[in-house]
């Protein structure tokens, strides 16, 4: 018999509403850039061929399992979702272990996300104002560095932005969560489509010289993103197309488990998994459209990171036709991303908040909401903070060993007759083929993205000594010893129960 959510606990309102909000979860700020520039530094078209066949292939399982924990489980929070479905499944319940980690992972997320969130806020009335024209590239480089390193030009938004994500939160799942994305995210598309309209429609007006033949920016970008040089993989490419597969669904937070104890059991998880994966995908194309013929047509550096969101577009469209007004619709549009990732990232904390204090989700949320302001101060304060949460210990370690363990889970320690109760909805040969992916391939794949980000994170161009003597080394032991420490407590609250 499946799980059933405790009586009272709210439920997506249809399957749309839940896509929304999935979508909405997955596609963030990273979408708008971060696949861009992952694109443009690994050689574009063979980087998101083996993109594409890593969202089939790994990123679609792992999201389907969580949806699947998610609604078997009878709770709405992740680590108890897993541990019910473990009680149930005749294994340990120390599994419940990859709640606590993905739980903790989108808590320190959304705390640095607001940041960001509060850096785009800051940047749509400077579009408007005209700060940005006649400036050069490193006038504009200043003024994102002036923002970064001026706690009280970032305060007020960081606040406002962080208010309006515990607020949307507290409101609950239907009247908070479903409410915003539903809104948002259609609007969200609609607008992207229009950039990426203009993007492609300036791109072909403008020519370009390419190995001393003429060209037009928009044909460029068509070209480096769609005429994949397959002799151009390298190990190297297929393991950042893997990562980035990984990341830009939003998987190993816990964000979908819970989402997933949301579900109502007419609706279809792997329908549902393979639809908000691929138009994650389809989010992260067509952003690379309203991108690279602005890069291609003004010659700009298309592997500069998040420099392409603050530093590079400004220099660009600050200086075209009605590039302000652009420019500022370019960054409302990314504040409505940010929005709906931000109440993903915070709603697992809130629920489990809900379920282990037995509190009203208003006082949960405005808890939780102020403690993750708090952290944010981190971000805003001390310099490198920010890289310490989402580079060394989100990125490399927290989000892909929950998605690990997530993985292994499903496929090799739930209940079969559990796992095929959420499986309807599709032919039992397509139910065949994504359990074969879930026992089988993803796992070898997630482990991949483990072992690399650690390694290039922690030990990459670095002697045995060095590596021993880096603050980053000493922070890994931290984490360590505070994963350690959640097991033991989290084996003490199990035999407790």
């Amino acid at each position: 018999m499946a799980g059933t959510p405790p009586e009272g606990t709210a439920q997506w309102s249809s399957r749309f509403a839940f896509i929304m909000a999935a979508v909405g979860s997955s596609v963030g700020l990273g979408n708008l850039w971060r696949f861009s520039a992952e694109a443009g530094a690994n050689g574009g078209g063979a980087f998101i061929m083996i993109y594409l066949a890593c969202v089939i292939f790994i990123g679609i399982p792992v999201l389907m399992s969580e949806y699947i924990i998610g609604r078997a489980g009878n709770a709405a929070s992740a680590i108890r979702s897993v541990g019910d479905v473990a009680e149930r499944s005749g294994v340990s319940k120390q599994w419940s272990i990859l709640g606590v980690t993905g739980m903790a992972a989108s808590f320190l997320i959304v705390s640095f996300y607001c940041v960001v969130a509060a850096w785009v806020i800051i940047y749509i009335p400077k579009f408007l104002s005209g700060s940005f024209t006649g400036q050069t590239a490193q006038q504009v480089s200043d003024q994102f560095t002036e923002v970064v390193t001026t706690p009280k030009k970032v305060l007020l938004a960081f606040t406002g932005f962080a208010f309006l994500t515990s607020f949307l939160v507290a409101r609950g799942v239907n009247k908070g969560i479903e409410f915003a994305s539903k809104i948002l995210m259609p609007l969200f598309f609609f607008l992207l489509f229009c950039l990426a309209m203009y993007s492609l429609a300036t791109g072909f007006s403008t020519e370009v010289i390419v190995d001393g033949k003429t060209s037009n920016g928009s044909m460029e970008a068509i070209k480096f993103l769609f005429a994949p040089d397959f002799s151009a993989i390298t190990p190297e490419i297929a393991t950042a197309a893997l990562g980035q597969a990984f990341f830009s669904i939003g998987l190993g937070s816990a964000i979908m488990i819970t989402y997933g104890s949301y579900l109502p059991d007419s609706i279809s998880i792997p329908k549902s998994a393979i639809i908000v994966g691929l138009t994650d995908t389809a989010v992260a194309l067509i952003a690379g459209l309203a991108i690279f013929p602005i890069v291609f047509s003004h010659g700009l550096d298309f592997s500069a990171g998040a420099g392409i969101f603050f530093q590079t577009l400004p220099v660009a469209l600050s200086n075209a036709p009605g590039g302000n007004f652009i420019g500022a619709g370019f960054f409302f549009l990314a504040i409505f991303a940010a929005v709906t990732s931000s109440i993903s990232l915070l709603e697992p904390m809130v629920a489990w908040l809900v379920e282990k204090l037995n509190i009203s989700r208003v006082k949960a949320a405005a808890g939780a909401g102020f403690v993750m302001w708090l952290l944010g101060f981190g971000s805003i304060y001390i310099a490198g903070f920010m890289d310490v949460l989402d580079g060394e210990l989100t990125g490399a370690i927290m989000l892909p060993l929950t998605g690990l363990l997530t993985i292994l889970f499903v496929g090799w320690r739930m209940k079969k007759s559990l796992v095929a109760e959420q499986m309807h909805g599709v032919s039992k040969g397509m139910q065949n083929f994504l359990i074969i992916l879930v026992r089988f391939v993803a796992p070898i794949f997630v482990f991949i993205v483990l072992v690399v980000g650690i390694y290039s994170t922690y030990f990459a161009g670095k002697s045995v000594a060095e590596v021993f003597e880096s603050n980053g080394f000493k922070r890994l032991l931290i984490l360590i010893v505070t994963m350690i420490t959640i097991l033991v407590w989290t084996k003490m609250q199990n035999r407790k129960a």
